[in-house]
């Protein structure tokens, strides 16, 4: 620490290359970390998209009724989003 040399104002100016940056960010994860990482978000969105559609199948009667703008069909929608995006950062942590 003492004997780190002061930068200079013109190499603070510039900025770094996201290149760079993003290799000495990269973290190195162990095997095991990414398998239950990538498998905690696998059965998220999973579990979301199957409790999901239940739970939307349950409550059909009273939300066609109610006459929302957001009728089933956007709901499912939404519902399947929700858990593609989980999956997708299951498999994106898998993978990375």
């Amino acid at each position: 620490m003492a004997g780190d040399p002061v930068p200079s104002v013109l190499s603070l100016d510039k900025p770094e290359k996201l290149q760079t940056l993003l290799k000495q960010d990269r973290g190195d994860d162990c095997l095991g970390c990414k398998i239950v990482g990538g498998g905690a978000f696998l059965g998220l969105g999973a579990y979301s998209y199957i409790s999901g559609q239940a739970q939307l199948e349950k409550q059909r009667a009273l939300i066609l009724a109610s006459n929302s703008r957001f009728g089933m069909r956007s709901r499912s929608i939404a519902i399947t989003a929700t858990s593609l995006v989980f999956v997708w950062l299951g498999i994106y942590r898998l993978a990375k």
